[in-house]
């Protein structure tokens, strides 16, 4: 039984090894348009949650 479970664990970690060999190979390093885009949008993200967890805490600032 051990033995069967080293196998199965082995063959499960070749097949993500495998498959991170895969997306590896796929991606890509972004050209500074694609950064600069990304970097906006990422900002633009983090300025909207802030917002509204500025507007939550005025309303429960005057609420209690």
């Amino acid at each position: 039984m051990e033995l069967e479970q080293k196998r199965t664990l082995w063959s499960r970690l070749r097949s993500f090894l495998i498959e991170c060999r895969r997306v590896y190979k796929i991606t890509k390093k972004p050209n500074k348009q694609e950064f600069s885009i990304i970097v906006k949008v990422s900002a633009i993200g983090m300025l909207i949650i802030g917002a509204m967890g500025f507007i939550i805490q005025m309303i429960a600032l005057i609420i209690s």
